[in-house]
């Protein structure tokens, strides 16, 4: 599933490709990709590419006439801009038709993904995004995480993927995060020292950061984009390496399950 990195990688490349342009039409093939009405989402015609900015792992295309375009990934979403339609195929669950002659589809192996339309004054103030968390370089300091775990006796890696406590932070990087911060994946959120709070936001910073100069993680089959792969997967000390040794002290990783997910430590 893409994380913050991912979905920061596909803004960057669709701001060089598709700012400044105008979405003339549109076909919606998978309809359960459009969680507003059809009525609302036929709106987006004619509105221009002011801006492309993301909300922890929610991409934003903000449009003219105080319209924006919020996506949603999922697992396997991904967009595509082509100069046709030849690529269209069971995957793509839409395509927009934009004013200089190109396509922008998005494709979904796992039709997952959802996408909202909706007039800017909404956006922030209804969900999804009403929910998101704060990213790392937002918080101020320790404190805002010490308030929010207090209370809460579920595993540090469940509580890390939550997204209205710290937004961006997906299985890939919450391993990534713990390992560096060296807090036992298990260890109960209401337990986390000031100390481990302070590493947490620390190491969320750093790893997200980094990932985001690699271009993000490619691991397995998901790709950000058409012919982009991230690198950032070379450079992984925990998720992904169950059986491995240790970087630090030589020692063979583990993995386990936490609330279902995968954990390496």
């Amino acid at each position: 599933m893409p994380e913050l990195p991912e979905v920061e990688t596909v803004r960057r490349i669709l701001e060089k490709d598709i700012l400044g342009r105008t979405i003339l039409d549109y076909k919606i093939i998978y309809p359960r990709l459009i969680q507003s009405s059809l009525e609302e989402f036929a709106n987006i015609r004619d509105k221009k590419i002011i801006a492309i900015s993301r909300k922890g792992k929610f991409l934003i295309l903000n449009l003219s006439s105080n319209y924006s375009l919020l996506v949603h990934f999922r697992m396997e979403g991904k967009f595509f801009h082509l100069d046709s339609l030849d690529n269209v195929n069971k995957s793509t669950s839409l395509y927009f038709t934009l004013d200089n002659g190109t396509y922008l589809l998005f494709n979904d192996t796992r039709k997952f993904g959802v996408m909202y339309l909706k007039k800017d004054e909404e956006l922030y103030v209804s969900k999804p995004l009403s929910s998101i968390g704060k990213e790392p370089w937002e918080i101020e300091d320790e404190s805002y995480l010490l308030n929010r775990y207090k209370s809460i006796n579920k595993p540090i890696k469940e509580v890390l993927l939550d997204q209205t406590i710290i937004s961006g932070l997906g299985n890939i990087y919450a391993d990534e995060v713990l390992f560096l911060s060296k807090i036992n994946p298990f260890k109960k959120a209401s337990k986390i020292t000031r100390e481990e709070a302070k590493n947490i936001l620390i190491n969320s910073e750093i790893v997200l950061k980094k990932a985001i100069e690699l271009g993000g993680s490619t691991i397995k089959s998901y790709h950000p984009s058409k012919g982009v792969n991230g690198n950032f997967q070379n450079e992984l000390l925990a998720y992904g390496r169950e059986g491995k040794r240790c970087v630090n002290c030589n020692s063979k990783m583990e993995k386990r399950f936490v609330n279902g997910r995968g954990t390496t430590y």
